[in-house]
């Protein structure tokens, strides 16, 4: 028994020593993960509108552009953009296309319950937008300037066989032959001052008035006994005369007079002419105009030509440029009006979206000669380059008497043309007795953009002496592999945009920065699929450019 005692005794001794060992050996320091500490760093930051000194930027606005339903249905969403921003800008549901529906009416059901969450929230809107060309009800606008369509009653009538109003570039009832060049006027360019018209130029005058020909083609063919009747708007930069002759196809002469002789002056005149079709006449499908006697450019708009129908036939009825322009005009007044009344504690408007050509910085964007998708509606092509002044107009008229009325664009810093066109098209609004108060630059931008031109950019706005709002900030990384340094150059980036426009923008002229989307966007998103573009990821996770962000708006004095 005591040599049992004693071997227990050793055991529970030697147990006590290992176990002493063990604890010494457990006992040691490790360094944390870098990207672990990095993140910790990134969520010690506060909320973002935090870091905006109101002292010295007192109506300063930090908004998020998000959607309708990620706002009032109360989730995560919200609550971010609650904690964060200061302003909410819908990407579409304030839009034509989201609240006018096919007979005209307006739905304002989603709109009820963003004014609702918003000012449950104490979170303002910006108004987007009044006058845009894209999301229209473009349906419903194009019901309301559609021919009106006369059905037979069984009488005589003057039935279509061709025309032309030059409005698009469908050249498939015209061409030339190669003494003559053929362009499009600009808008407004046409007949009484609306639209398109067809320019012919014959740059010397030729030994035979035939050498220099414009075809009108058409089918059938005439035939003799039948009455046809050719109207056209024309034009010339000099006094000119041209006749006319039948040809069977372009070149192929027949006749030397098929609608008589024409003459035009630099003055718009409307030319008329009814025939009843000569056996010398019969078979032709060509009207050639004979343009070589004078070297000079010739206009031509609303081309028609027209069959006498004896037993009647329906009635197609166009409105005239004219009569387009009232009825649009109309129906902005009333797209406008019910909006901003019923939106009346909206502040802040962008009245007129992107107006400015990408190709053509100085002049302004026309749906002319394009391919539309089914929701664009060019309002400039009706109401010409005073579409801006009525918007602007309009929303002064019916809005908040202290209402901030914006024009609202993108690419100004890729391209700094299309800025100073921006800002001359301001100046032109203005010079016709509208106000507006302030000039808002989209900036989607990537980590590669110049940011020289940024700079630049934003030294031009200055200038203006406007309001300036960056309206739907964010920088794409790529949709790849993006790795931590893309990341870190994207935070710079954004840092970089609020630096500039701190260092370059007076503190009285900053309305704001809207960042465009909360988080990055899904495989599936309709904006930018993908892309790493955000301040959040899709997880609601903060980014580095989360931290550039706020680094920059803190620095903002």
């Amino acid at each position: 028994m005591n040599k049992l005692y004693k071997m227990a005794t050793l055991f529970c001794t030697a147990a006590a020593v290992w176990s002493c060992a063990n604890d010494s050996v457990l006992d040691f320091e490790y360094a944390k993960p870098e990207s672990i500490a990095n993140q910790e760093k990134i969520d010690a930051y506060k909320d973002l509108k935090t870091y905006v000194d109101r002292s010295s930027n007192p109506d300063f606005k930090l908004g998020a552009g998000i959607s309708l339903s990620e706002y009032v249905s109360g989730g995560v969403v919200k609550r971010l953009v609650d904690r964060n921003f200061d302003e909410i800008t819908m990407g579409y549901e304030m839009k034509h296309g989201a609240v006018v529906k096919n007979d005209g009416t307006f739905d304002f059901s989603g709109i009820d319950k963003l004014l609702a969450a918003s000012q449950q929230s104490g979170v303002t809107i910006f108004g987007h937008t009044l006058c845009w060309h894209s999301n229209q009800n473009a349906t419903y606008l194009k019901s309301l300037i559609a021919p009106v369509i006369i059905p037979s009653t069984g009488g005589p009538s003057w039935d279509l066989v061709t025309g032309n109003d030059f409005e698009t570039d469908n050249a498939s009832n015209y061409q030339v032959n190669s003494n003559v060049t053929v362009a499009y006027t600009a808008v407004g360019g046409g007949a009484n001052g609306l639209g398109r018209a067809l320019k012919v130029t014959n740059a010397a005058v030729r030994a035979n008035d035939w050498e220099a020909q414009l075809f009108i083609k058409f089918s059938p063919a005439v035939q003799a006994g039948e009455k046809y009747q050719l109207s056209m708007d024309v034009r010339s930069d000099v006094n000119a005369s041209y006749s006319t002759q039948a040809h069977v196809t372009p070149g192929a002469y027949k006749h030397w007079d098929f609608f008589g002789t024409i003459s035009s002056t630099p003055t718009w005149t409307t030319y008329t002419k009814e025939i009843t079709v000569s056996a010398e006449q019969a078979t032709c499908g060509v009207i050639a105009f004979n343009l070589g006697k004078t070297a000079t450019n010739y206009y031509f708009d609303n081309i028609t030509l027209k069959k006498y129908n004896p037993t009647g036939g329906s009635t197609i009825i166009e409105k005239t440029p004219e009569q387009k322009k009232t009825i649009i005009n109309e129906s902005l007044e009333k797209w406008i009006s019910e909006m901003v009344k019923k939106c009346a504690t909206v502040k802040a408007w962008d009245v007129v979206n992107e107006p400015m050509d990408d190709g053509k910085p100085y002049e302004l964007k026309t749906g002319i000669g394009k391919t539309l998708a089914a929701d664009e509606f060019f309002w400039q092509d009706y109401l010409g380059k005073d579409y801006a002044v009525e918007a602007f107009r309009l929303a002064r008229k019916y809005g908040n008497p202290t209402d901030k009325l914006f024009v609202n664009d993108y690419n100004m810093e890729y391209n700094l043309d299309k800025c100073k066109g921006l800002i001359k098209y301001v100046e032109y609004i203005e010079s016709k007795g509208q106000k507006v108060d302030g000039i808002a630059t989209q900036m989607h931008i990537s980590i590669n953009s110049n940011k020289e031109n940024i700079a630049s950019m934003f030294q031009l706005l200055a200038a203006t002496g406007k309001l300036i709002k960056v309206s739907e900030l964010d920088i794409a990384v790529g949709t790849g592999n993006v790795t931590e340094s893309m990341l870190q150059k994207q935070a710079e980036m954004y840092k970089y945009v609020v630096d500039m426009y701190s260092k370059y923008i007076p503190a009285k002229q900053r309305y704001g920065i809207t960042v465009w989307g909360v988080t990055d966007s899904k495989k599936d998103s309709s904006w930018l699929p993908g892309e790493k573009q955000a301040l959040w990821d899709i997880q609601f996770t903060r980014k580095p450019a989360y931290a550039g962000f706020a680094d920059g708006l803190n620095g903002m004095k």
